[in-house]
């Protein structure tokens, strides 16, 4: 088969012909690049720094030590079942393509949505806690950026935030080929830049704690009585090692873009994932054994917030090392934003592509030299910046309400995306033909524990982080209210309303932009009816 010059296509274009696109994203990422940016988007080095004190104060080093490898596990269960699914679909459209194959246009209809809303959620948490990083490192590099503001801690970060947004815009915009590299150095910084901490931490800390504190102890500082550490509190701190290892889907967004997507794309999901488990755990138990002045850690006047891990290092660390590991965190952190930025563009430009989002025409362009969905950035850009506003305001208890509604938002706009294709994947039974990867016979068993796992963190994500987040307290206020499930809730009825009155008349799932597939095996598809 040839395209309309007459140029033999190659596997995979003879693939995505089959699946009804012609190619018009430039196919330039090797698969260790696309392996590359799902590791870079997990970023060890952003988010087991930026969320660290969500599983401090709530559960302690229990639910870091312990917490970080169970829901691991739980997460890598979940890969493997996207990955079996990118291997049969390769396509940017991604999950949402593979339940509009799988279950018709309405289930690709609310996971398209789910899972774009869960991308720009994703990237505004990832640029914004690296706005707060970078805040501080340049505090400890210079006394007169401190005042800067007025010396508004609040406004400093935002005004970076904005910064930091532009920059990883334009990076986007420039060339596809320049965020393959981008992403190929970062890989490398994450994992040598995570030794170079761990090394820090463990030889120059001025004091040690004892492997006991590191795997017994528990801590309550979320207000919540103790009595409920064990089914609510600890459960929340969990959000570490669930917000850290997200993200991965960007493999599949990208698999239009790398060569032998059909099985490098779906190592790509499941590797990222195992590494990232193993890295971070090792990152995260350092963090504890240097963690030895919980006074000063557990004091919300500390200078850094209670359980921040920057109090950790400032505790732990002489000056210079300090310096050391923030200046490497937050470098970690902007290539992990620029990777995000890149997954959520390329989800904007497939969904556009088959008509699913206003002005869909402005976001599916392609820019004809640099192969980048230029209109897609900007509008991830501006929305990112949007929802992240509420960011300006931070609780009297002095924690950031918002960011972790925002990192909630992230978590459960993209889990739910990824539970719906798997369960249908589940449902379609051996009616599915899968790709060259395979889970074989696995797949029953691990498609309904991650169809499980995921509506147990989405229903816990949703609830109050202070209890002067919950009605009825005497010290509600709305202000501390965890806006999740307001806007989880909300979009999923605007949905709803939308599909119903209007959608479901002229959203028919994926559109062919190629006249003749190859003749070759069908898609792999289960008919129903939306």
């Amino acid at each position: 088969m040839a395209d309309i010059n007459n140029t033999p296509l190659n596997e995979d274009e003879k693939r995505l012909a089959e699946l009804g696109y012609k190619q018009e994203l430039k196919r330039t990422w090797s698969g260790f690049s696309n392996f590359a940016i799902s590791f870079s988007i997990i970023s060890i080095l952003s988010g087991c720094f930026t969320t660290f004190a969500q599983a401090w104060n709530n559960g302690g080093p229990i639910a870091i030590t312990w917490g970080w490898p169970l829901i691991s596990v739980f997460i890598l269960i979940i890969g493997l079942c996207m990955s079996e699914l990118v291997s049969a679909f390769p396509t940017a459209g991604g999950i949402y393509w593979w339940a509009a194959k799988l279950g018709g246009p309405r289930a690709g209809f609310y996971t398209g949505w789910l899972n774009l809303i869960g991308l720009i959620a994703v990237t505004a948490s990832v640029v914004y806690a690296c706005a707060t990083f970078m805040n501080v490192t340049l505090g400890l590099f210079s006394t007169t950026w401190t005042t800067t503001l007025g010396g508004d801690a609040l406004l400093q970060a935002f005004a970076l935030f904005l910064v930091l947004m532009v920059v990883v815009a334009l990076l986007n915009i420039f060339s596809s080929h320049l965020l393959a590299v981008l992403n190929n150095i970062s890989a490398y910084w994450h994992v040598f830049g995570s030794a170079a901490v761990v090394a820090i931490l463990l030889l120059t800390a001025k004091e040690y704690q004892s492997p006991s504190f590191v795997f017994t102890e528990r801590i309550n500082n979320s207000g919540f009585s103790d009595g409920m550490y064990w089914w609510y509190v600890l459960p929340l701190g969990f959000l570490l090692t669930q917000y850290t290892i997200t993200g991965f889907d960007a493999s599949a967004h990208l698999s239009e873009e790398t060569h032998g997507a059909a099985t490098t794309a779906a190592r790509g999901i499941w590797q990222s994932i195992f590494y990232s488990a193993i890295g971070g755990w090792i990152l995260l138990l350092a963090f504890l054994f240097v963690a030895k002045d919980t006074k000063f850690i557990n004091d919300p006047a500390n200078g850094y917030g209670a359980g921040q891990v920057t109090a950790i290092f400032a505790s732990a660390l002489p000056a210079a090392m300090f310096k050391a590991v923030m200046l490497i965190s937050t470098v970690g952190q902007v290539f992990c934003a620029i990777a995000c930025m890149t997954s959520t563009s390329r989800m904007m430009f497939a969904f556009s592509r088959d008509g699913a989002v206003p002005g869909s025409r402005l976001w599916n362009q392609v820019h004809p030299k640099t192969g980048v969905p230029v209109n897609a950035v900007i509008a991830s850009s501006i929305i990112s910046v949007l929802i992240t506003l509420p960011a300006l305001y931070k609780s009297p208890a002095g924690i950031p309400v918002a960011f972790y509604a925002v990192v909630s938002i992230a978590v459960i706009g993209l889990y739910l995306a990824f539970l719906i294709p798997i369960y249908l994947r589940l449902r379609a039974g051996e009616s599915f033909r899968p790709g060259p990867w395979t889970l074989g016979r696995h797949y029953k068993w691990m498609c309904m524990v991650a169809v499980v796992e995921i509506v147990l963190v989405s229903v816990y994500f949703c609830l109050p982080f202070l209890p002067s987040a919950v009605p009825g307290n005497p010290a509600f206020t709305w202000y501390d209210v965890n806006y999740a499930p307001i806007l989880a809730g909300g979009v999923l009825l605007a949905i709803t309303i939308w599909w119903y009155a209007s959608a479901r008349h002229w959203f028919k799932g994926p559109i062919r932009t190629i006249d003749e597939a190859p003749r070759t095996e069908a898609v792999p598809e289960v008919r129903t009816t939306a």
